[in-house]
């Protein structure tokens, strides 16, 4: 990860007026790289400022987005796979409003593409999908570019409180329905 990282930084200096091009197209490949979004965003914040680097991970964010769910629905059966994947992590009549998912893309361990797929499910026209996409992309792409380099300087203590503070927010933004189909109640009571 660190080639790849050094890598985007030479590409970056050496740019000039299309080092954000080169780095909008980095973020798009990450996935590929199996690059921490975090780590992108923090280093979109030291090579560009807090603006820019917003905005530039922001778009790549967004194109990251895109691109996923255009193969998602090119790929059924993956489809069935984080489906079965979504209800063993969130359980199997749990929807994720998307300011949970915002709040949970916060968090740098819970999986990127999973939280889309999460979007998918709760949006299922396109548009609203990358509208989705985009207002939760936004707190993740600027609190990693503005707060990364306090991050790294954090102790394992202030950790599990921020941690610990996302998890309930998570658990007070919540869906306080649950719907269950009238024949799969009484299949598993009967």
């Amino acid at each position: 990860m660190d080639e790849e990282l050094a890598l985007l930084f030479v590409i970056v200096k050496a740019g000039g007026i299309f080092a954000p091009l080169a780095f909008i197209v980095f973020h798009f490949l990450r996935q590929f790289l199996f690059i921490p979004v975090a780590v992108l965003c923090v280093a979109g914040g030291v090579l560009f400022g807090t603006i820019a680097g917003t905005i530039y991970s922001l778009i790549g964010l967004v194109l990251s987005s895109l691109l996923f769910y255009i193969l998602l629905r090119r790929m059924p059966k993956t489809y069935d796979k984080l489906s079965k994947v979504k209800r063993k992590w969130f359980g199997e009549y749990r929807n994720l409003t998307v300011s949970q998912i915002t709040i949970l893309r916060l968090i740098p361990f819970i999986h990127y593409h999973l939280l889309n797929f999460c979007l998918i499910e709760r949006k299922k026209s396109f548009r609203e999908y990358m509208k989705a996409s985009w207002i939760t992309n936004l707190p993740l792409a600027f609190f990693y570019t503005v707060f990364g380099q306090f991050i790294s300087h954090f102790t394992p203590t202030m950790i599990v409180i921020i941690l610990f503070a996302l998890s309930v927010l998570v658990y007070i933004l919540r869906e306080k329905v649950a719907v269950i189909k009238w024949n799969e109640f009484f299949k598993a009571v009967g």
